[in-house]
């Protein structure tokens, strides 16, 4: 098992979390705490997950919710880097068209 690792930072236009490590049922009570300092109405929240390198139903789950708590405070999700394996994790499931539309 990873341990996840968090950064976060505000820049003028979005609130970036940076993600290292697993996202799965163990961490994601972790990364859900993190995100409660979402970004004012308005102004994005980027997750960049270019450091995590597996996630489950639980990670999916939580992009989920989290997608739907910020649209419900008019804040939108943004998802970078992602890598291979949770890239497929949205294709299989058909997550990709909601969490990633443009």
């Amino acid at each position: 098992m990873s341990d996840l690792i968090l950064t976060t930072r505000e820049d003028a236009d979005r609130m970036v979390i940076t993600v290292s490590g697993e996202m799965d049922l163990a961490s994601c009570p972790t990364l859900e705490r993190a995100t409660r300092v979402a970004p004012s109405s308005g102004t994005p929240l980027c997750l960049d997950m270019s450091g995590v390198t597996f996630m489950d139903s639980s990670g999916l789950n939580f992009l989920l919710i989290l997608q739907r708590r910020l649209r419900e405070a008019g804040s939108p999700l943004v998802l970078t880097g992602l890598q291979e394996g949770p890239k497929r994790v949205l294709a299989l499931t058909g997550a990709d068209a909601v969490l990633l539309r443009t």
